[in-house]
């Protein structure tokens, strides 16, 4: 096969074990599987040792997501095509199939936004409109900036995969309660707000945006198709929103408040 349609599978990761072993037979089919630890204290490593990986370390320091760590990854990886993955993802055959099907024929973008299946509550939601992930993507040029939330920077031209399109998807295998979701948006919250601090929300952008979330959430895309999940799911992200700007408005009163 021609260097230039050989596809790097990156996976990050720390304390992965849990669904590690499935997501890794899931790729075997790629040319390399590189795995990039942030140094984990469970069985994360011996795993991907196991299964042929190859794998490098980033510190992890106060990281609280993989998006420090994404970039060094991107760069580590041998291939000119690169497809990351996350550490509780399923690549269907079918994705797999196409990704070597559109690099062989010559038109394929610099990058593809990839559509993923996510789990809430034991079940797939059945939404209109799947969440889509900036996953694939040549090597040269691309930059993760270092914050929860962000999608890679492509040099070219970017595409996405029309959603339900056969199988041709991630299948999101997480599925966290409503209490691990609540600990996770907190901490996240906490990130993304030194990438929106410069921002000067209102009073109205914090009793609008939310509502707007739930609105978008569960009408636009399609969540009032998954019933008592869907008003959850749709609450959840209502509430990360709101307590985003919250504490970016908190930030802000409590710096005029010392240069009072």
């Amino acid at each position: 096969m021609n260097s230039e349609n050989k596809i790097s599978v990156v996976i990050n990761t720390y304390n992965a074990e849990q669904y590690l072993e499935e997501v890794l037979e899931a790729v075997k089919g790629f040319d390399e599987i590189l795995v990039c630890d942030m140094e984990s204290t469970d069985r994360t490593v011996a795993i991907a040792q196991a299964n042929g990986c190859r794998v490098v370390t980033f510190p992890k320091g106060d990281a609280v997501c993989a998006e420090p760590a994404r970039t060094f990854a991107i760069q580590s990886a041998t291939h000119h095509w690169v497809f990351v993955v996350d550490a509780d993802e399923l690549v269907t055959p079918q994705l797999r199939m196409y990704l070597y099907d559109r690099i062989a024929s010559g038109n394929c973008p610099e990058g593809l936004y990839i559509p993923r299946h996510n789990k809430f509550l034991g079940r797939y939601e059945r939404g209109f409109a799947q969440d889509h992930q900036l996953r694939f993507f040549v090597r040269e040029g691309t930059v993760w900036p270092p914050y929860v939330h962000t999608f890679p920077t492509v040099q070219g031209r970017v595409e996405h995969i029309p959603a339900n399109s056969n199988n041709i998807c991630l299948l999101h295998l997480c599925d966290e309660t409503v209490g691990e979701i609540t600990t996770k948006n907190n901490r996240y919250s906490d990130g993304e707000v030194e990438k929106k601090a410069g921002r000067h929300y209102s009073v109205w952008a914090l009793l609008l945006k939310p509502q707007w979330k739930f609105f978008s959430e569960f009408i636009l895309r399609g969540g009032f198709r998954d019933g008592t999940r869907g008003i959850i799911k749709a609450g959840l992200k209502a509430t990360y929103q709101f307590t985003l700007i919250a504490k970016i408005i908190e930030q802000r009163l409590r710096r005029e408040l010392n240069e009072s």
